[in-house]
């Protein structure tokens, strides 16, 4: 069995044929899916998915994208929602300095406000970092999430903060770049990371594994993933499905 832990099969990529992909995911053995939401509207859209479908679990909350749409109304309505049944963490929360599309103190203050939300409820966390390393690490130390799970989603960054994120309690979830050739870092970080804080995921619609870069990626590619970890860390296939399977199970209380 596998479990990709880090999948949007609510964006619109799926409208036209959402069960199809869902169908081809289990065939190819990914049994559980977690579909994490990126605004107020997709956390509605993501109830309805894990209600529709069995398998598939859902994660609510605000993108650093889309922070600037935080208010007092809406973060009320996400912990609304982050109670419902199969909503199992908040996420997809963090920062992103690369686009910039909400100011940085307005991300900060999103990531904040959902890390307080996410203690509240004793949720773990799914957390998008790119380019905001040390703004990352800082706010979640601050905020004592790792008392409550935190899961570093399609990570980028190198194996010294991948050690450091270990260390702390955090679990390390690989996406499709680990099967690219200029791939070194990340293959680095897979070496580093031991089994038990390793985590699998597709990120679909986005970042398709080869042998399908550039189409449109979908759950059942994390197969590919798998493969290029079980090569890295020189284990069977099976092992590496068994054991990050059991890993998302354990963090998301599934």
């Amino acid at each position: 069995m596998l479990f990709d832990s880090h999948a949007h099969l609510d964006s619109a990529s799926f409208e036209d044929d959402r069960a199809q992909v869902v169908e081809r995911a289990r065939d190819a053995g990914v049994n559980l899916v977690m579909n994490p939401s990126v605004d107020l509207e997709s956390s509605s859209k993501v109830l309805k998915l894990v209600k529709e479908y069995e398998g598939i679990y859902g994660a609510v909350g605000i993108h650093p994208h889309s922070a600037s749409t935080m208010d007092d109304m809406t973060m009320s309505l996400l912990e609304g929602l982050a109670k419902k049944e199969k909503i199992q963490a908040i996420g997809e929360i963090g920062l992103d300095y690369h686009y910039d599309y909400s100011p940085r103190p307005v991300q900060k203050d999103c990531f904040i406000e959902h890390l307080r939300m996410a203690r509240r409820l004793g949720m773990p966390v799914i957390i998008h970092d790119r380019e905001a390393n040390e703004d990352v690490m800082r706010i979640l130390r601050e905020e004592k999430a790792f008392e409550t799970g935190v899961l570093m989603h399609c990570y980028s960054g190198s194996a010294e903060l991948a050690r450091q994120y270990v260390r702390l309690g955090a679990s390390i979830s690989i996406a499709g770049p680990v099967t690219f050739k200029n791939a070194r870092k990340l293959v680095e970080v897979v070496k580093t990371v031991p089994m038990e804080r390793l985590m699998i995921e597709t990120d679909s619609p986005f970042l398709s594994p080869v042998p399908n870069r550039g189409k449109r990626n979908e759950p059942a590619f994390v197969r590919f993933v798998a493969q290029r970890i079980s090569l890295i860390k020189e284990i069977a296939f099976e092992e590496v499905a068994a054991v990050t399977s059991g890993n998302a199970k354990a963090f998301f209380g599934i």
